[in-house]
């Protein structure tokens, strides 16, 4: 980083902060121009912004700078704990077997197709476990990006943006077991052993805080919050309902899952009857105090989040093919999952809604980079270039998808 951004560490802070809301700005102002989500334009600002700092030293690596990635965090937190608002524990039980089904399938479709492109598109006489990790990348989804457009046209309290966000939410802790079920299988080929112990506790613990906390959560909140409406102090509702929501994120961290995880169950949890003193006292509702700081935060995350994608991949033209095919069969295993949603549903729109891989692909092939197969990683560079490129696709593709699904009669 050039010495401007780097002898006044607060300064540059504030420097890419600008930088990064005005990118964001003009970006979704574009993209909207163009008949297209604001969000699709806060990624490709950021993927512009993160081509300039690979080009040119000169400019400041957005993609790394640790305050970027803390600031992006907690838009993704603060997003999907305001989604989270906008639903209760009983209205997502009316969703709950319809969520079930769209993950379960929105899981094994894709997969599959993986498995499909990379069988018919990759030269021959590698592990099949490379195979199965490209079909794991395409199983998660990124609920961030969809509940972006969902808010963005006041459906994330349809019972089709309640299915996508809990179909989603389901997807997190199926993802993770296949991606400790892999990562425990190339162990095993490497010499170790099959560690089916981490693989059961892993996932009986992510379930277990999705129980006690969906379940005693509900609760424990409303004595929380009618102890803290004795408070004389002004303005304790967003401070004590964000502290809240990070702690069950970084709870949700402890079990294994995303932090989003928990933070969209926070939101879940406070039902408008637990805040109703506060919100009386306060002259506002909660999800008024939240939106500012949606508005405010959430555009760091999307900047952020494509400032780390390097679209060199789309120009190898030994993985145009791969990438291309891997990005439509990815789609399509999506699609079809979202036809599981059943007749009293738009399947179209839940499964645009879980198209977008986004920051939770791109875990994925993190975690594969560093998995070593025979002493060789299990992904080469050409693979993670290829799989990422796909993913962005995928991510540009779904809130097109979808915002259009919502505009559909």
């Amino acid at each position: 980083m050039p010495a401007t951004f780097s002898h006044a560490p607060i300064g540059a802070t504030l420097a890419l902060l600008a930088l990064l809301w005005l990118v964001a700005k003009l970006g979704g102002e574009l993209a909207i121009r163009l008949r297209l989500p604001a969000v699709t334009g806060e990624l490709g600002a950021g993927i512009a912004l993160g081509s300039l700092a690979r080009l040119s030293p000169w400019f400041p690596a957005i993609a790394t700078d640790p305050a970027m990635d803390l600031l992006g965090t907690l838009g993704i937190v603060v997003l999907m704990f305001a989604v989270g608002l906008e639903s209760t524990v009983p209205q997502m039980v009316k969703v709950g077997f319809a969520s079930l089904r769209v993950a379960l399938l929105g899981v094994a479709a894709p997969m599959g197709a993986g498995l499909l492109a990379a069988w018919l598109l990759l030269p021959t006489g590698r592990p099949v476990l490379v195979d199965l990790f490209i079909g794991a990348c395409l199983c998660a989804t990124s609920i961030g990006i969809s509940a972006q457009v969902l808010q963005a046209h006041s459906a994330a309290r349809s019972p089709e943006g309640r299915v996508i966000v809990g179909a989603a939410v389901i997807d997190d802790v199926l993802g993770l077991l296949v991606l400790v079920g892999i990562s425990g299988a190339v162990a095993a080929a490497g010499g170790g052993a099959m560690d089916w112990g981490r693989l059961g506790g892993s996932l009986a613990l992510a379930l277990g805080f999705l129980a006690v906390a969906l379940t005693l959560g509900r609760y424990v909140t409303p004595h929380l919050f009618r102890l803290a409406s004795r408070f004389r102090s002004e303005q304790v509702l967003l401070p004590l309902a964000l502290a809240f929501a990070f702690l069950l994120a970084w709870l949700g961290s402890l079990a294994g899952l995303a932090l989003i995880v928990g933070a969209y169950a926070a939101g879940l949890i406070l039902e408008p009857a637990h805040v109703q003193i506060l919100e009386e006292r306060e002259l506002h509702r909660l999800e008024q105090l939240v939106q500012p700081l949606v508005v405010v935060l959430s555009p760091l995350f999307f900047v952020v989040m494509g400032a780390r994608i390097d679209p060199a991949g789309l120009l190898d033209p030994r993985m145009l093919g791969f990438t291309l095919a891997l990005a439509a069969l990815g789609v399509a295993g999506k699609l079809v999952a979202g036809l599981a949603a059943g007749r009293q549903l738009d399947g179209w729109r839940v499964g645009w809604g879980m198209v977008p891989r986004g920051e939770v692909g791109l875990i994925f092939v993190a975690a594969g980079s560093q998995l070593r197969l025979g002493g060789q990683p299990l992904l080469s560079p050409e693979l993670q270039a290829g799989i990422v490129a796909a993913l962005l696709l995928t991510t540009v593709a779904g809130p097109l998808g979808l915002g259009w699904a919502l505009r559909r009669r």
